[in-house]
Parts: structure tokens; sequence; C-alpha cells
């Protein structure tokens, strides 16, 4: 059986997949200084594209949680953001023999996935799964799908 073990999300653990969004490290006061600006956390790459802000609602999850598919979109950067402070499940790989990685965020973090990146699907783990998402919006293709042989299962 294939298994794994969810990691904290943190920056250098997850940079070579993407950037983590959460209001931490450096800021600026805005706002009459009621408000910490968090500035330019994510490498937002649409490849020259529209760049697109939709709402995803997804289902969620449970762990122990059985996965075999991840996707990736070669054509640009995609940011999920949550808009509720639950933790969320992030699956990805550095590419389809390589194992995959599981890291589960704090409730107070986004994340944003480079072009490319070999990702699970959206995995909330408590309703109502609801995201911001900001991404590439074009008329080709921006989705790879693979499914590994045998389904790996992130541990609680």
């Amino acid at each position: 059986m294939n298994t794994l073990s969810p990691q904290p999300l943190t920056a250098q653990a997850f940079a070579p997949f993407g950037d983590v969004l959460d209001a931490t490290g450096d800021f600026r006061l805005i706002n009459d200084g009621f408000c910490q600006r968090h500035h330019d956390l994510a490498q937002v790459d649409t490849g020259g594209s529209k760049t697109g802000i939709s709402i995803f609602q997804a289902q969620p999850r449970a762990l122990p949680y059985r996965f075999d598919l991840i996707e990736r979109h070669p054509e640009g950067s995609q940011a999920f953001i949550p808009m509720t402070q639950h933790p969320f499940l992030v699956i990805v790989a550095l590419n389809t023999t390589s194992q995959p990685v599981a890291f589960l965020t704090n409730g107070a973090q986004g994340i944003n996935l480079h072009r490319g990146t070999w990702h699970g699907v959206l995995t909330p783990l408590h309703a109502p799964g609801l995201f911001a998402v900001v991404d590439r919006i074009g008329t080709t293709t921006n989705l790879e799908e693979y499914r590994y042989p045998s389904a790996f299962t992130v541990l609680g």
C-alpha cells in the first residue's frame, strides 16, 4: 500500500511546487494604519493570457484520503485561496514518476501552484469547501491528467 503522511505546509518545503500565501513576514501598513498588506506573495504566471478569478465550491473529503489522479496546468499557475479558515490538503509531485508529497495547510494559508506543477484535485477537509482561484483563462487546453497505476492513501 502506498501511504503518505501530510506534513505542515511551509514556504521552504513547498518552494519546488509553488508559493504559500499567508499573512506572515514582511508587510506595510495601509488604510490609515488599520491593515497589514503582505505584498506580492505569488508568481502569477498566465503565459500572457488573461488572468481570471473564479470561485470553486468543492465537496469536503476526509482523512484517510485515497487518490490516484493528479493533474497539471502547463500554460499557467493556479492559486487556491480558501474563503473559510479550515485546513485543506495539498498533494503535489515533481513529476509523474516521483513520490507525491502531501501538505496540510493551517487554515490561514492559500497556495499558488507554479506553471506545470503536478497536483492532486482540490481537497478541502471541511464544508463548505469554498475557494477563490486565480488562474489562466484562455481558449487552448490547459489541463493534463495522470492516473497512478496504484492508488495512494494520505493518512490522518
